[in-house]
């Protein structure tokens, strides 16, 4: 049973093919065939043809693979990275709080370690006076 082809937007098939023709023209420019590529990447030439068209079926490491051949593969990592991410930035400044306490929270004390700290204090005090209970 053949693969079934990812169902995608229009847009994003347009900018596959885009880049598929961009690849094929990297290819030519640099002078190398379609074997001497497929070679290089270790797939067979028909998978480096659906790339050049573009093809969504194939799969995300075999057009890094090409793109690393061709040398573009410095590039691969920039494809989504934070800080070209406008959407991302924008939607987590939106998060952000608007202010910050500046305080720290008290830590909260029993009201028998209250007492005893208290009347320890009181009898040191008595003490210091030379009067008792």
């Amino acid at each position: 049973m053949p693969r079934k082809t990812p169902i995608l937007p229009i847009t994003t098939r347009r900018e596959l093919a885009t880049l598929g023709t961009d690849l094929q023209h990297a290819r030519r420019r640099r002078r190398l065939t379609t074997m001497m590529v497929a070679e290089r990447a270790q797939i067979t030439r028909p998978t480096l043809l659906r790339v050049e068209r573009g093809d969504p079926g194939v799969s995300l490491g075999v057009y890094a693979t090409v793109l690393w051949v061709l040398g573009f593969g410095d590039r691969i990592s920039r494809l989504a990275a934070a800080d070209t991410d406008t959407v991302g930035l924008s939607l987590e400044a939106e998060r952000l709080p608007k202010r910050v306490s500046s305080r720290r929270p008290r830590a909260k004390r029993s009201k028998r370690a209250a007492t005893d700290t208290s009347s320890n204090t009181n009898a040191g005090v008595r003490e210091q006076d030379g009067t008792h209970e």
